[in-house]
């Protein structure tokens, strides 16, 4: 895999085409295939109703993965509900017990996350690898910086990472550090115990600490990458935590699948997710709107239309750029860049397609006009 990797601190070039491929049930993660949103269950694992309801609004909403917190034995049991009650694949989110995620492959997990920060013994990452090979799972190595191992933040490790830190403190850079001494530690195990389907993930709440993380695994594994800005915090402010960080990964190739969390409804966390990827041009199922600020200029009303549309063709599942601006300032150029677009000319709509001036019509046609030539297209 070649990584152009210094350039000001950062990663210019990442060649994902060479990135290990990775089968969770019928999806397929790396190898620069889709890439994949998720989010987590977060009622009550004794629930079995609340479990399968959100799992499906999970689906529904768009997430190509589910995962679940497998706390105990009587947890495991909603691994095979889940799987009956939805198409997506599941995954088993494991700390501590080694013996919940044998228990959770047995039961059907398609994949299974486990914390190398609790999990710390040799001997049970063979027992999971051992496991995880007989059944054909893949494995996330989840090194979160809140739950290392202890005593691995001073134990004054891997000097070779000292020259892509010239704009860290100590704090920093001891943390950034750690993470990857604590995803090494057990993928060098892994890899003894000749198991590699393996999936990489070490998240942060600290942006700088977790994206610069990111980068440089992005050149020592071939694994794929799992991405997300842990605890990013309540839906407003952790939202925007998340898409600066996962995006400013994704706009460098990096990453593979990811997880916006928030202190909210999982179903917000897919929406986000889907939303980062969309406006990076990296999602191809859903309808885009761009729309202007507005300005004393607009002779339509642009915030109204704009909302409106976006309820009215959100579940469309095209591939379709819609501009809806409201003056001829800006409006005919990035009109004419969309598949479709309207530009309001005092109190009248000039509808593009395919940057072809197709009609005018009056400002209440508007909706039902773009909704008639996006079922069109």
């Amino acid at each position: 895999m070649e990584i152009l990797l210094k350039s000001d601190g950062f990663c210019m070039s990442y060649n994902r085409i060479n990135n290990k491929k990775i089968y969770i049930r019928d999806k397929i993660l790396g190898n620069n295939n889709k890439i994949l949103v998720q989010s987590m269950l977060n009622v009550d694992v004794n629930n079995i109703k609340s479990n399968i309801i959100q799992a499906k609004q999970l689906q529904n909403a768009g997430s190509d993965i589910v995962r679940l917190a497998v706390p105990d034995f009587n947890a495991v049991k909603l691994i095979s509900v889940l799987k009956e009650n939805i198409d997506i694949p599941v995954v088993a989110d494991i700390h501590f017990n080694p013996k919940l995620a044998v228990e959770s492959v047995v039961a059907g997990a398609d994949k299974i996350r486990i914390n190398p920060g609790n999990i710390v013994q040799k001997k049970d990452i063979k027992l999971i690898a051992n496991v995880c090979n007989g059944y054909k799972v893949p494995l996330r190595v989840g090194v979160n910086s809140g739950s290392l191992e202890n005593g691995i933040l001073n134990s004054g490790f891997v000097e070779e990472y000292d020259e892509f830190f010239e704009d860290f403190n100590e704090f920093e850079k001891n943390n950034i550090k750690a993470l990857i001494f604590q995803v090494r530690k057990c993928v060098n195990w892994l890899e003894d115990f000749d198991f590699d389907n393996i999936v990489i993930s070490v998240k942060s709440s600290c942006i700088k600490i977790c994206t610069k993380a990111y980068e440089i695994l992005a050149q020592i594994y071939k694994y794929p990458l799992h991405l997300g800005i842990t605890s990013a915090g309540t839906e407003k402010y952790g939202i925007i935590k998340s898409s600066i960080g996962i995006g400013s990964l994704l706009l460098r190739g990096i990453g593979d699948t990811i997880r916006v969390s928030l202190s909210a409804d999982p179903v917000i966390e897919v929406e986000t997710g889907i939303l980062i990827l969309k406006s990076l041009g990296l999602y191809h199922d859903s309808v885009e709107i761009i729309s202007c600020p507005t300005c004393g200029r607009s002779s339509i009303n642009v915030v109204e239309l704009a909302k409106k549309a976006e309820k009215l063709l959100g579940n469309i599942k095209k591939n379709v750029k819609i501009a809806i601006m409201g003056c001829p300032v800006n409006g005919p150029g990035e009109a004419r860049d969309a598949d479709l677009g309207v530009t309001g000319a005092n109190g009248f709509g000039i509808i593009f397609k395919k940057g072809v001036i197709v009609k005018k019509i009056p400002e209440e046609l508007i909706l039902s006009t773009l909704l008639e030539e996006v079922k069109n297209l």
